[in-house]
């Protein structure tokens, strides 16, 4: 393995052996492989391979350790006491010559002082800032203790942890390579990089001084090396998928979708041993949000209009005939399946025409004719959200739908500038909180994900109850008192709990994922 540090990150390595290669393809641009900087996917996911941190998820979105042994939290929620491993080691790099002779050295408490510290560095601007929102100190008494107090109680602390944004760097690398870090980054993680031609191919190889043991004494990772493709269109990418040049694709693109699943979402027959399949919970709530300061006289500052949209339209036969069941029917709040505090339900059903009729025809016996408002969308949900005009239309909803640019939605939105939008909601950590903070009075955009404008004291309250609440049971009971109170407003029209699909390659084992943010964990992952 030694031979693999002869090359430069600038020069393309040798190809491994396919068997021992993992292969996918980022339509996303990759801009930075520091992970202070990871909050697209597509960094997300390089990051995870590169980098390490404190704690990580395991398959079931449960915090598990990582270079944490162990950890201790005071009774009142403010101290976190970790104890660090001490064979943990950096990648090999220049950047630790003359100091340590053979290019690298051990991680400690101090790596995590300066890596957790650096995201609130104002010259370094990192998006990931906020996750270091409720700490007050961060210090380490020695190097393998790691002691972070929080201004007040905040229990989904340790799910801040397993981001990205947390993983630990070497201040060495960072300050000696300045610029580079984002293309010559130096981590702990189970590959490093090799090679990267910025929007043609990354290629990462196996560490071999990974500190990770599988169950047999066998030093983790088993693959050689992981190779990315940044082909910009899906179906390109799933073409080369199908001819054995990909080893997975995650998520359905309509321009695949009918040829490989059936209407209700199986894989069709023909690619049986072709193609392996999983459909997996992931936490991402779809929803069309309502701006709730419009004016009076706008029909949607209207309880009862709101609470027609919500109830006039069949989300199960959206789900089969527009996404083949792929994602489940809302049947509750913000929080979706598989978390605590979830009011989601199978027995529970919001379609109700003749609920909105009634209340359609109260409004207009005191009001009068409904006046035509607008859904902006994206034109990924176009036919979605069409869908849904039309049985809104039939009610006798005057709808129209707008189709614009994903950044200016975004911007619309996150402006106050969008009175009825199409959002989605994906959870940056496993805990209810980052759903209803959507609702929290003083999150209103432009300062933070409050995009509906929505403010309600009673909510707030709850919020900031369950917010500050250390235990599990009580504080579910309070996100879903909260959540059930926003939701007897309607701020938003809740339209599914997604579910991510992965078409991967039959000889992967221990291809696995977690339901928090369609995590890529390749590890333990072994081709045949």
């Amino acid at each position: 393995m030694v031979a693999l540090f002869a090359f430069s990150a600038c020069h393309r390595p040798e190809p491994a052996p396919d068997n021992q290669v993992f292969r996918y393809n980022e339509a996303g641009n990759l801009l930075s492989l520091d992970p202070a900087f990871s909050r697209l996917q597509s960094g997300v996911w390089a990051c995870r391979q590169v980098f390490s941190g404190l704690v990580r998820l395991d398959t079931n979105a449960h915090v598990i350790p990582e270079i944490a042994k162990r950890w201790e939290i005071s009774p009142d929620g403010r101290d976190y006491t970790f104890i660090l491993r001490d064979d943990v080691r950096f990648h090999k790099s220049e950047a630790f010559l003359p100091q340590y002779p053979d290019s690298t050295r051990t991680v400690n408490a101090h790596d995590f002082v300066y890596s957790l510290g650096r995201l609130t560095d104002t010259l370094v601007t990192s998006p990931g800032a906020w996750t270091m929102n409720y700490v007050e100190t961060i210090d380490a008494p020695n190097d393998t203790t790691l002691h972070i107090r929080l201004r007040e109680p905040f229990p989904a602390f340790m799910s801040l942890l397993t981001m990205p944004y947390c993983m630990v760097v070497p201040r060495e690398a960072v300050e000696y390579l300045g610029e580079d870090f984002r293309t010559r980054p130096v981590g702990t993680g189970a590959f490093y990089v090799k090679y990267w031609s910025e929007g043609n191919m990354l290629v990462l190889r196996r560490n071999p001084d990974f500190f990770e043991y599988d169950s047999a004494g066998v030093r983790l990772p088993y693959l050689e090396a992981i190779n990315i493709t940044f082909l910009p269109d899906k179906q390109s990418a799933f073409m080369e998928f199908l001819m054995g040049n990909l080893d997975f694709i995650s998520g359905l693109d309509p321009g695949y979708a009918d040829e490989v699943l059936t209407s209700d979402g199986r894989l069709k027959e023909k690619f049986e041993g072709q193609i392996a399949m999983m459909t997996m919970p992931y936490l991402n709530t779809e929803y069309l949000g309502i701006k709730m300061d419009l004016p009076q006289d706008h029909p949607l500052s209207d309880l009862r209009i709101r609470r027609a949209l919500n109830h006039g339209f069949d989300r199960r036969k959206m789900m089969l005939y527009l996404r083949k069941n792929i994602g489940i029917p809302a049947t509750g709040g913000m929080i979706p399946l598989g978390l605590d505090g979830t009011l989601a339900s199978d027995s529970v059903n919001l379609y109700d025409p003749e609920l909105s009729l009634r209340l359609i025809e109260e409004y207009k016996r005191e009001k009068g004719p409904i006046k035509p408002f607008v859904l902006q969308v994206n034109s990924d949900y176009r036919d979605l959200c069409e869908y849904i005009q039309s049985e809104w239309q039939r009610l006798g909803i005057p709808v129209s739908v707008e189709v614009i640019q994903t950044a200016s939605l975004r911007q619309a939105m996150a402006t106050g500038k969008s009175d009825f939008f199409r959002a989605s909601w994906v959870g940056d950590y496993p805990d209810g909180e980052n759903y209803l903070s959507l609702f929290y009075g003083p999150n209103e955009s432009p300062k933070g994900p409050n995009y509906t404008h929505y403010s309600n004291p009673a909510f707030d309250r709850l919020y900031l109850e369950a917010v500050h609440t250390l235990d599990p049971s009580r504080r579910a009971t309070l996100y879903r008192r909260a959540d059930s109170l926003a939701m007897l407003d309607v701020p938003a029209v809740v339209l599914f709990y997604d579910q991510v699909i992965r078409f991967y390659n039959p000889a992967l084992r221990n291809f696995t994922s977690n339901i928090t943010t369609n995590n890529l964990d390749l590890r333990a992952v072994s081709k045949e």
